[in-house]
């Protein structure tokens, strides 16, 4: 089968790699089209997510859809030619995290697309059946792919708490920040900034939902949320980029004992926070751990709303392509808002 190794920062090449075969309990599958979320693309330009490093070669690609080629031993519920969306994230079922329902922080978590786990850029791969969901007859494989960063932006939501008819600003327009603005939205908040340096970005943003667009290289952010909530701020700050000043923006432009989420992932390995700012005004801070459980809620709302999301999609590239498309991620070339590679 083919498969596309990142082998070093900024450089990817196409192989061939045994095909995998489904065991008992398992489903062979064979992968169509994979989405690129922003780890792939720290891995991609840095050689890392965070504070983990690489490790070359590696296979990338955990937002994966596809179609079941056979169905191991004691399987049901699955056959072959079904069209399925993939989960990348494979628990332990039985640490003390995962029997008190917090499986994202299973001690024994693998997720497909980390140092020792390949991801889905290959053509085939083996999974358990329950990490499989049947893909809705209205969305095609590519918008099937947005399943995994939605659910993560749904996991997110608890921690945002929204309230009707309460503020927020979005810092960052990539994929994980226009499916906050439009989850956010959803859940009833009345007004919605999202802060991105690219134009086309802040377009799509606008699209999805936020009533304003604010190019921070054009204008101080935190200066134009304090003058349009009357020095108040607001309700709830989301960062999704967690670039640049972006994390000490959001404790900034959060008004007095609200909250504050980051979904996004730091580049660096150390962050620096304005801690008095939090403190002073007592700000709710928490962070995201991809998701937990929340794939079928993410399924259903690409379901029932798909005009809604399908503006993210702007760009299809095959899977010999893969080096272009994430340099055109890397610039922000093109107008580029969500890229899916397609294996076929």
């Amino acid at each position: 089968m083919r498969v596309a190794q990142l082998v070093a920062p900024r450089r990817f090449e196409l192989g061939e790699a045994p095909r995998p075969e489904g065991g008992p309990g398992e489903v062979l599958v064979r992968v169509r089209s994979v989405g690129v979320c922003g780890s792939d693309l720290h891995n991609f330009s840095v050689g890392a997510v965070g504070d983990q490093p690489a490790q070359f070669p590696m296979v990338l690609g955990h937002e994966p859809a596809g179609e079941v080629v056979h169905c191991g031993a004691g399987v049901s519920g699955f056959r072959p030619g079904d069209k399925v969306l993939l989960e990348p994230a494979i628990y332990c079922y039985h640490c003390e995290f995962c029997l008190t329902g917090r499986h994202n922080v299973c001690r024994n978590l693998r997720f497909l697309s980390q140092p020792g786990d390949p991801g889905f850029l290959r053509d085939y791969v083996a999974l358990p059946a329950h990490n499989l969901l049947p893909l809705p007859e209205n969305l095609s494989l590519e918008e099937g792919t947005l399943f995994e960063p939605l659910a993560v932006v749904l996991h997110a939501m608890k921690f945002a708490a929204v309230q009707f008819g309460e503020t927020a600003a979005v810092f960052g327009a990539g994929p994980i920040g226009l499916l906050t603005v439009a989850a956010l939205k959803m859940a009833g908040v009345a007004r919605v900034w999202a802060i991105e340096p690219v134009a086309a970005r802040r377009e799509l943003a606008l699209k999805l939902g936020a009533d304003a667009a604010i190019d921070p290289g054009a204008t101080n952010a935190r200066e134009v949320l304090a003058a349009e909530t009357r020095g108040r701020g607001v309700d709830l700050a989301v960062d999704c980029a967690t670039r640049g000043t972006s994390l000490n923006d959001c404790l900034h432009v959060t008004r007095n004992a609200g909250r504050v989420v980051v979904i996004g992932i730091p580049y660096e390995p150390v962050v620096t926070l304005d801690f008095h700012v939090m403190r002073r005004k007592e700000l709710g801070f928490y962070n995201v751990r991809r998701s937990n459980r929340e794939s079928e809620a993410a399924v259903a709302l690409l379901r029932d709303r798909p005009q809604l999301f399908r503006p993210m999609l702007t760009h299809i590239l095959p899977l010999e392509e893969v080096q272009r498309g994430f340099e055109l991620l890397e610039a922000y070339a093109d107008g580029v808002g969500k890229l899916v590679i397609r294996l076929g």
